[in-house]
């Protein structure tokens, strides 16, 4: 029987300097992104839409929810297996496209998990389990687009 889980997050515009958005130069893109009982966020759209490039934006923390699901996923996995993880870094790439009329999606995005584990006997067991670990992240689970693997697992 499925469970349902509910999650809460504020976010705050703090990008008012004085008149609103009374046109589009006229305020920043500046948020913040709050949790209860968790440290604040500071966000901001893309700089190539006039945001702040020192602050995160929803792309950042969209490719960012993507891959630590799916690196969670392949650590519980893994431990289950017998599977003894070392090192686990991926520099996940997502590919964003922007209509005429500016709004736009990501098209796909690839993770590129990089792995060191304890054992080389365990090494193609714990390369299938990258596509287990994408069967069940939540956050892939949830995406229009297809996400990729092209991983790097040493010993």
């Amino acid at each position: 029987m499925p469970k349902d889980h509910l999650y809460s997050t504020t976010v705050t515009w703090t990008g008012n300097k004085g008149s609103g958005t009374m046109d589009y130069r006229s305020y920043d893109r500046d948020y913040v992104i709050s949790v209860k009982g968790k440290a604040d966020i500071a966000g901001s759209s893309d700089s190539v839409f006039l945001g702040d490039k020192s602050k995160y934006n929803p792309e950042d923390l969209l490719l960012a929810s993507i891959s630590s699901c799916h690196m969670l996923w392949y650590l519980h996995l893994c431990s289950k297996n017998g599977i003894v993880v070392i090192d686990y870094k991926d520099e996940a790439v997502g590919t964003m496209e922007e209509s005429a009329d500016g709004s736009g999606r990501f098209k796909e995005v690839i993770l590129h998990p990089q792995i060191l584990i304890a054992d080389q006997a365990t090494y193609e067991l714990a390369e299938s389990l990258h596509q287990e670990a994408n069967k069940m992240c939540f956050i892939a689970n949830s995406l229009n687009f297809p996400v990729k693997h092209q991983l790097v697992i040493s010993y």
